[in-house]
C-alpha cells in the first residue's frame, strides 16, 4: 500500500493489480528492436512491486542491469468489466507517475527463450509511484510532456500524445480480457530512452500537470538487514 496526496486528502493505493503496457510509444518500439503492435500488449506487474516517495529502488543481485521506464498511470476508481471506448473515463479516478523498473538482462534472456517477463518485471520496488493522485476532471491526459533524467541528466523526454494506444482505448481492450477494479494501475507505456540504473544514482520523473517525484537507487547488498 502506498498513501498519495488526492484532492484535500490522502488515498490509499492497494491495486488487486498493476497493468504495463508494451511497446505503447513507436520509438520505444524500435529501440527495443521490435515493431509496433497491432492490438495492445500488456503484462502484469505485482502490487508488491509498488513503492512511493521516499522510498529506494533496490537493485537485485540476480540482474545485471536493470532500466527506468517512466510511464503515465491511470488509477481505476469504478469496477470496469468489458467497457466500450467510449464510456471508458467514467472508470478513471485519476492519473499518477509510475516507473516500470526493468531487470533488462533477465528479460532478454526469456524473450529469447520464449518465457514471461514475471521475473524482469516484478521485484519489490519495480513499481514506483508519486509524487500525488491527479483528479481525472482536472487534467486532459492527450498531450502532457513526459520524461526523466538520472544525476541531472536527461534521458527521457517525451509526450503522451505520442501514445499508439490511447486511455480509453486501452481501458476497453483490457476489461474485455479481465475486470478492473477501483485502485488498479495502467501504466500506459513509456517513451524511448530507457536506460539503465546504477548504485548511487538519483531518479527524477515528470508528467506536465502531474509534477515531479524523485528516487535513490541502492543495490540489494547495501541493505542491512
Amino acid at each position: 500500500m502506498v498513501r498519495l496526496p488526492f484532492r484535500d486528502t490522502y488515498y490509499e493505493l492497494r491495486p488487486s493489480k498493476i497493468i504495463a503496457l508494451a511497446k505503447n510509444y513507436a520509438e520505444h518500439a524500435k529501440e527495443m528492436e521490435s515493431d509496433v503492435p497491432e492490438k495492445p500488449v500488456f503484462f502484469l506487474k505485482p502490487p508488491s512491486a509498488l513503492i512511493g516517495p521516499g522510498d529506494p529502488i533496490i537493485l537485485p543481485r540476480m540482474s545485471r542491469r536493470v532500466d527506468h521506464e517512466v510511464e503515465l498511470a491511470v488509477i481505476i476508481g469504478k469496477r470496469a468489466k468489458r467497457v466500450p471506448a467510449e464510456k471508458a473515463m467514467d472508470h478513471v479516478m485519476g492519473y499518477t507517475i509510475m516507473l516500470d523498473i526493468t531487470a533488462r538482462d533477465l528479460q532478454a534472456e526469456a524473450r529469447k527463450k520464449g518465457l514471461p517477463w514475471t521475473i524482469a518485471k516484478g521485484f519489490d520496488t519495480f513499481a514506483p509511484v508519486g509524487p500525488r493522485i491527479v483528479d481525472r476532471r482536472e487534467l486532459k491526459i492527450d498531450d502532457l510532456e513526459i520524461g526523466l533524467k538520472v544525476n541531472g541528466e536527461l534521458r527521457q523526454l517525451g509526450r503522451t500524445s505520442q501514445m499508439v494506444f490511447k486511455v480509453p482505448e486501452l481501458i476497453e481492450y483490457i476489461s474485455s480480457v479481465m475486470t478492473l477494479e477501483p485502485g488498479d494501475i495502467i501504466a500506459t507505456g513509456t517513451p524511448a530512452g530507457v536506460g539503465p540504473l546504477r548504485h548511487g544514482d538519483h531518479v527524477e520523473a515528470w508528467i506536465e500537470g502531474i509534477g515531479k517525484v524523485e528516487f535513490d537507487v541502492l543495490s540489494e547488498g547495501s541493505i542491512l538487514c
